[in-house]
């Protein structure tokens, strides 16, 4: 008498072996690191909202005021101004996911191997590379801004003073090329009163990597090594600059040119909220396939002091 095939059934046995393979999966995936998208290294995240928050609150404080001589019974003691704003962020899902097929679970089930989990590791791949873009470049979808372009922070077009034939720094020398980031860090910080140093520098790859490979002058240094040791933020505090080159930054300023971003790295200046990172949720059956789905919550980036953030455009 022939057996009938009951693929219901064949597809709940085979559940409790995927669920085992997934957990082992996912483990590794949750130790994996992706270097090339480290925005962590740049900028500050946030995880401490409840995951399931609609929105996240904050609030920016800056004050102004000047001591003044005053009689020993005045009444008109200079007051300091305050000014405190209130900005709310909203928090939004998303999700991205993995699955392995009916044939595929019944094979590694039959020969005792492993499922693959090249699904797992892309699905992770795929959720750092959009908070990787959310960081950055932001999401008009979600009225979502990023670093390279934020609403109030100060844009300048760096100098041509007529001793290079344009602005760009392929027409400038490594003096010239350094007397522009120096602008850029004085800028920032004479406009916070000297409050405000910015401690990173973030420059399209492109010109990062023309630094790194230029030797300035006859010396044995290279314009990149030359600008390390001599800019303003490590003179003043002895600390080394942190230069870094990323994509996404060489048509981002004025006149789809070459941008520079200097800032200081301080969750009080900016921070991305990540109320929930990538979670992967209990295995599903759908149809002939085993799927697990995966969901992030994410609030997106907040500039909280945009004086301490500064852009250069024309580089």
């Amino acid at each position: 008498m022939n057996q009938i095939f009951n693929i219901g059934d064949a597809m709940q046995a085979n559940l409790g072996f995927v669920v085992a393979q997934t957990a082992h999966v996912e483990a590794g995936v949750y130790r994996y690191r992706y270097p090339d998208l480290d925005y962590a290294s740049m900028i500050p995240i946030d995880t401490s909202a409840n995951p399931f928050a609609k929105t996240v609150t904050y609030y920016s404080m800056d004050g102004v005021g000047r001591a003044g001589w005053i009689n020993g019974n005045a009444s008109d003691i200079p007051l300091v101004d305050m000014s405190l704003d209130r900005d709310e962020t909203s928090v939004y899902m998303a999700g991205i996911g993995y699955g392995y097929g009916f044939e595929e679970v019944g094979q590694a089930a039959m020969l005792g191997v492993s499922l693959p989990n090249e699904g797992a590791f892309y699905a992770n791949r795929a959720y750092q590379e959009m908070i990787y873009r959310l960081c950055f470049d932001g999401d008009i979808s979600k009225a979502m801004e990023g670093l390279f372009s934020y609403t109030g922070v100060t844009a300048a077009t760096v100098a041509n003073d007529g001793t290079a034939s344009s602005t760009l720094w392929s027409a400038k020398t490594g003096d010239l090329i350094n007397r522009d980031v120096n602008a850029l860090l004085i800028g920032l910080n004479s406009a916070t009163n000297t409050v405000e140093m910015a401690d990173t520098l973030i420059l399209p790859i492109e010109r990062f990597q023309t630094l790194a490979s230029t030797r300035l002058g006859d010396t044995p240094l290279t314009v990149l090594e030359f600008i390390r040791k001599n800019n303003v933020y490590t003179a003043t505090t002895g600390q080394p600059l942190n230069i870094l080159g990323r994509r996404g930054l060489l048509t981002k300023g004025a006149g789809a040119t070459a941008r520079m971003v200097a800032y200081r790295k301080s969750p009080e200046v900016l921070k991305m909220h990540l109320p929930m990172p990538l979670r992967f949720l209990p295995v599903q059956i759908n149809g002939l396939r085993y799927e697990v789905p995966g969901v992030f919550r994410v609030g997106g980036l907040d500039v909280r002091l945009k004086k301490a953030v500064r852009y250069a455009d024309g580089i």
